[in-house]
């Protein structure tokens, strides 16, 4: 096997802030203990995980919501670095779909955003201007194109963002529960091509609470519960227990 993703002992810490109790005088007469309980008082988002993602495999995150599965695909995407543990990506072109809007500006256009968004994705300028009419028209945003995006709703993002990310002929695509927004029929849209990308033998990483989605999509899945993973294997087996435990 030739993994592309190589996730080994990952933990990821937040520092939880809170209000100084009994005022900053009190903190400052204080301060050893008080210095020692804020460093004390952290988040582990993600604790202990290690798995392989095999190159040409699509692969399913899922779990309750705060289970961490957001904060694992960040840390493969490199928008965030883990506190501890080591993470290997033996790819070229990653097209990370995280979040709604991530990379534009609402104060340029739909046409502008996507040069811009294809640039911060690795695209030379000439390879997004050729391949700006594709965009624009798996898009479907053909009239509100040339507006700014402070005018598009959550779902119209969503449209732009994913159809300049496909575009790009990745080797690996993050996809971020994206495809539970906007109408069906670009949802089927969106699903279609991915299965293109999947014959193309393209990695795919998707965080999704569409069991039926990881079913159709996926060779595999990790099950992320309370911020470790529970269990991981066939994407069918893994969703089946999962659906198991919920009822």
């Amino acid at each position: 096997m030739n993994p592309i993703i190589v996730l080994n002992n990952i933990h990821k810490c937040y520092p939880l802030y809170h209000h100084i109790t009994g005022g900053f005088r009190n903190f400052l007469f204080h301060m050893p203990t008080a210095v020692k309980q804020l460093q004390n008082t952290k988040f582990w988002a993600l604790q202990g995980i290690s798995f392989e993602v095999n190159r040409g495999e699509t692969f399913g995150v899922i779990g309750r919501n705060g289970a961490g599965k957001s904060t694992l695909l960040g840390l493969i995407a490199r928008v965030m670095k883990p506190t501890s543990g080591t993470i290997a990506i033996n790819a070229g072109k990653i097209a990370p779909l995280l979040e709604l809007g991530a990379g534009f500006h609402v104060d340029l256009t739909g046409r502008e955003n996507i040069v811009l968004n294809g640039m911060l994705l690795g695209m030379a300028k000439k390879e997004i201007t050729s391949k700006l009419g594709e965009i624009i028209e798996f898009s479907e945003l053909h009239e509100f194109i040339d507006q700014p995006l402070r005018i598009y709703s959550s779902g119209m993002l969503a449209r732009l963002g994913f159809s300049v990310a496909v575009h790009i002929e990745p080797d690996l695509l993050l996809v971020d529960e994206i495809l539970a927004v906007g109408d069906i029929e670009f949802q089927k849209k969106c699903i279609d091509r991915m299965l293109e990308f999947k014959k193309k033998n393209v990695s795919i990483v998707i965080v999704s609470h569409s069991m039926q989605d990881v079913e159709k999509m996926c060779d595999r899945a990790a099950w992320i519960e309370n911020h470790k993973v529970r269990m991981i294997g066939d994407a069918k087996t893994v969703v089946a227990a999962y659906k198991g435990a919920r009822e």
